[in-house]
């Protein structure tokens, strides 16, 4: 062989080895980014965002007890990261959005490139409260991972291997147990894909298989209880749920009007307190004078709340059918980023934090958030119209995308059944609040990404999805298999 050739193969094998080396790196260096985006509130604040309810979950494992709201799992998934102020947790918060949301993507749209991928979650990020929930101390995260974890187990699971379907379970069922709305919302999607697999042909909707999501939801179900039990010492679910929705009926009125009929009554500590009736939700809940303080809070006031709701369903039905319609209307278009990134009402969190973590506290006193440098009105500008908007495209890319789409439209239909059962849930069992419904948000915004990435890679190869056969089942196969 000559030099020449010799040189022009070393040449190759050096370019060669330089792609594969490139080739090598490409994928950590994309996702080290895609962490980097996720985390950047946090990073920018220099601590993990907490949010008022942060110390509770934290106090679960270290006092051994179960409180109202508060998952015993989540917060030994916090006391984990104390060590370490906390960063796994978040780190570990944006690697799960940021897998899940890599699954989506690769088993809606055909040779999805890492370059499609990092666009979308650094989209995700810039546009939607997304980055927020994974920086912050709270479980709120895992509402849209649970919510795309189930949609990809019950439509999916095709083009998933054996140990991502092990992975989205668990993902599934850790998110069920570490928020009880989670669970709402869980049961709610398996009953309309049960609902789905009803349906005739002629809807052209994929039909989901029922036995992923509903072994994730009972693994959910067992984790919770388990998890209380070796954590709080209760076989039970994560109390409070009674008085969360009694709260809500405070705020409605309906309390007040059942008392004016019931009282006086000697059996009701509440009639003592009706002149201070309605309250809002959260001063009822939260106000250290409320009534509800007074009278024991959850431990002592249950049997009394769950009395009086059974009364008001039996004196007053009209008015929780409409206030329920009202409140899960006036929760699906509440949304905002940031509410409770701010210094305001942290301070059980700091007692709790300053208690069990005291190497934190140097970096949580320094940190932006607690001199309130943070300011979300720009930032709502644009995200809570964008998260509006999607919400609002959610069924007309279900209707116009079930027969050429069917895969993306179910997507779509997906996404819309998770922040229809979410605003129904929090609504009408807690009360309207811009966080419940700005933390689903993401899951409409990725939606209606992958319908367009969909939409421009069709055009591009010019394929046509509308020359399926006429029969129903096989354009169903054919359709599964290209979208």
């Amino acid at each position: 062989m000559s030099s020449h050739n010799i040189a022009l193969s070393d040449a190759a094998t050096a370019q060669a080895f330089s792609c594969s080396l490139a080739g090598r790196l490409a994928w950590p260096a994309a996702a080290a980014l895609m962490v980097l985006a996720l985390l950047a509130p946090a990073l920018w604040n220099g601590f993990p965002l907490i949010f008022a309810d942060t110390g509770g979950y934290l106090l679960r494992p270290i006092d051994g007890t179960l409180d109202i709201g508060r998952s015993a799992l989540y917060g030994a998934f916090l006391a984990a990261g104390i060590r370490l102020e906390f960063w796994p947790n978040v780190l570990m918060q944006a690697a799960l959005a940021i897998w899940i949301i890599a699954l989506t993507l690769r088993t809606h749209l055909d040779r999805v490139r890492r370059t499609t991928t990092l666009l979308v979650v650094l989209g995700l990020a810039g546009l939607t409260s997304l980055p927020w929930t994974a920086s912050q101390l709270m479980p709120d995260i895992f509402v849209p991972l649970a919510a795309l974890a189930l949609h990809l187990l019950a439509l999916r699971p095709a083009r998933l291997k054996t140990m991502e379907i092990a992975g989205l379970g668990a993902l599934a069922a850790f998110a069920i147990a570490s928020h009880m709305s989670i669970l709402g919302m869980g049961l709610a999607l398996l009953l309309a894909y049960a609902v789905m697999v009803l349906l005739p042909p002629r809807w052209d909707l994929p039909r989901p298989r029922l036995a992923l999501p509903a072994a994730a939801l009972c693994a959910g179900i067992g984790l919770a209880l388990t998890s209380n039990a070796i954590i709080g010492g209760q076989f039970a679910f994560t109390p409070g749920g009674v008085n969360f929705l009694f709260g809500r009926l405070v705020q409605d009125g309906i309390v007040s009007r059942y008392l004016d009929r019931a009282c006086p009554d000697p059996t009701l500590r509440l009639c003592a307190y009706r002149n201070a009736l309605p309250m809002p939700a959260v001063d009822w809940m939260w106000w250290p004078e409320s009534p509800f303080q007074k009278l024991g809070s959850w431990k002592e006031f249950t049997p009394e709340a769950e009395r009086i709701i059974v009364g008001t369903l039996r004196t007053d039905p009209g008015a929780h059918i409409v206030t329920a319609v009202e409140d899960t209307w006036q929760q699906l278009v509440t949304l905002g980023t940031g509410d409770g990134v701010n210094s305001d009402n942290n301070q059980h969190a700091v007692w709790v934090l300053s208690t069990h973590a005291p190497n934190a506290m140097a970096r949580f006193n320094a940190a932006a958030q607690q001199r309130d440098l943070f300011d979300f009105t720009a930032i709502n500008w644009v995200q809570v119209p964008l998260a509006l908007l999607a919400t609002a495209t959610m069924p007309i890319l279900a209707l116009r995308l079930r027969q050429r789409r069917p895969a993306i439209a179910a997507l779509a239909l997906s996404a819309l059944l998770a922040l229809l059962a979410n605003a129904a849930i929090c609504g009408i069992f807690s009360n309207p609040d811009p966080r419940y419904q700005s933390r689903l948000a993401p899951i409409a915004v990725l939606a209606a990404l992958v319908a367009v990435l969909d939409t421009r890679r069709s055009r591009r190869s010019g394929s046509n999805p509308r020359a399926l056969p006429a029969n129903p089942s096989a354009r169903l196969q054919i359709a599964d298999q290209i979208g």
